[in-house]
């Protein structure tokens, strides 16, 4: 009986310690300051380690994850300026990628580069996530992204599963809205936190996350079994951005989609049947035009 007793009391610490372990994410964390000059460099490493837990060990929704299926993330924050002791001012990129069904290949999903990072950071100070109230930039910012991270990755697997974690996101651009610091206001620019999440949860841009998921779950898994089909649903799914293009043309949501897809895209339609390889770049170039030229060297091998 006692033997029974102590086997389940480890098989219960063996559970509990899984489960802390296997968050939603696995976040890799650099912080680096390679222009700032006099500083107390163990701060940024403490920062660094503070933000991979923060990330890492904070429960962002109510679904438990085993540790193979935690999601792949990355964020490299870059320290630029320091205004006193405890006040930074830099960049943080922010990456995510999923597998590809029935390969090794992780097509990105996230890869933006945020140039509007302000905050305060006192070291070995504790990185607290309240839902209901936004003390901390760096946290607001850590778990604004968490949650579009999450969002992007739900969104890949089931039509518009991502919008409760996009919602969360929402809320803390709502909460932030008298933040001293900038990203967060509508009138700031057109490229921030706050047009990201107004873009990704309107109704026009519903047809940018359904592309979104028949690009992952009709396209990309299916590059393994069924290329021709998997990159025809592709391109099908990529005809759906033209309603989004031709309604808001300047539209960030828009361009944050080909900050991670325009390499993968030259990648996966580089050896493509000419007719096929035509009408995708003919609706990236309309769709895209800021990368109209990449596109368009897709036709070369083509004698086009």
């Amino acid at each position: 009986m006692r033997n029974k007793i102590v086997f389940l009391l480890v098989f219960l610490t063996m559970m509990t310690g899984t489960r802390l372990k296997a968050q939603e994410l696995r976040c890799m964390v650099q912080v680096v300051a390679p222009g700032v000059q006099g500083t107390n460099r163990g701060a940024f490493e403490t920062l660094q380690t503070s933000i991979m837990e923060f990330m890492n060990g904070q429960r962002w929704t109510e679904h438990i994850y085993k540790s193979e299926e935690r999601i792949d993330c990355s964020i490299l924050i870059n320290i630029r300026e320091v205004i006193g002791s405890d006040e930074f001012k830099g960049t943080i990129q922010v990456q995510a990628r999923r597998p590809v069904y029935n390969s090794s290949y992780n097509s990105p999903l996230v890869n933006y580069l945020d140039q509007n990072l302000h905050f305060r950071y006192v070291e070995f100070e504790p990185l607290i996530y309240n839902p209901n109230t936004m003390e901390s930039n760096l946290v607001a910012i850590l778990a604004y992204y968490a949650y579009v991270i999450l969002g992007y990755d739900y969104d890949s697997y089931s039509a518009n599963g991502g919008t409760p974690y996009f919602q969360q996101a929402q809320n803390i651009v709502n909460m932030s809205q008298n933040a001293r610091e900038s990203g967060w206001k509508s009138f700031e620019s057109t490229r921030n936190r706050y047009w990201l999440m107004e873009n990704i949860l309107s109704e026009d841009h519903s047809p940018l996350r359904t592309c979104f998921y028949q690009y992952h779950r009709r396209g990309m898994d299916l590059m393994a079994e069924k290329p021709e089909e998997g990159r025809s649903n592709l391109g099908s799914a990529l005809e759906m951005l033209k309603k989004v293009y031709r309604q808001r043309p300047n539209s960030f949501a828009l361009g944050f989609f080909f900050d991670a897809k325009t390499e993968e895209l030259l990648n996966v339609f580089a050896n493509a049947p000419s007719m096929e390889k035509g009408r995708v770049v003919n609706t990236l170039k309309e769709v895209d035009p800021a990368n109209a030229d990449k596109y368009q060297d897709l036709l070369k091998n083509d004698g086009r």
